[in-house]
């Protein structure tokens, strides 16, 4: 082999790694740490109430104590609780396609930018759970987009305003507590 065809040979296989280590990367940093986690289905599982439906940026009842994210499936809303209970903050989402069931979840994984499952540039990637394989978590498009997912592909990210995702980042550290609640 002459030396340009090994040097060329050896350009590709550099390449060919860069490639493989990017891509086990994403994969990486697209799982949650531990994907046997389940929810905690105790019998005082949170609920939403008649009275808390009137207010929609009320905090849900039986949503827990202490700091916590809580997250309702039928509001489409988040609101970030400190630890004397006080709301610090509430905002509307964009559900993905794949819902978590209701109950209790910590963080178990943060990615600061990455493509998200519907091929979406995304940062601030907040995971707390997986559903069949699918990864749940919350995220902003750097775009700023809050559109809805595509309904045909199981997506897992709970999509907000940069702003709002920016602040999620700052307070859903690792082991936060996350009630999802109908």
């Amino acid at each position: 082999m002459s030396r340009s065809s090994s040097g060329f040979v050896a350009g590709l296989t550099a390449a060919a790694l860069a490639v493989v280590g990017f891509l086990a990367y994403q994969a990486s940093a697209n799982a949650p740490d531990d994907l046997n986690a389940r929810p905690d289905k105790s019998p005082t599982a949170p609920s939403r109430s008649p009275k808390d439906k009137a207010d929609p940026l009320k905090l849900p009842a039986g949503s827990g104590a202490g700091r916590r994210v809580v997250y309702s499936l039928d509001g489409d809303r988040v609101w970030l609780v400190g630890e004397s209970g006080k709301v610090k903050r509430t905002y509307k989402v964009t559900p993905s396609t794949v819902d978590p069931s209701p109950g209790s979840y910590t963080v178990g994984s943060r990615t600061g930018q990455v493509i998200g499952s519907d091929g979406v540039q995304i940062e601030h990637v907040v995971r707390f759970t997986s559903v069949d394989g699918i990864a749940i978590g919350f995220s902003a498009a750097l775009s700023g987009s809050t559109q809805k997912p595509d309904p045909a592909k199981k997506t897992g990210g709970i999509r907000s305003s940069r702003e709002d995702g920016n602040v999620m980042w700052d307070f859903a550290l690792y082991e936060t507590k996350v009630v999802v609640v109908r």
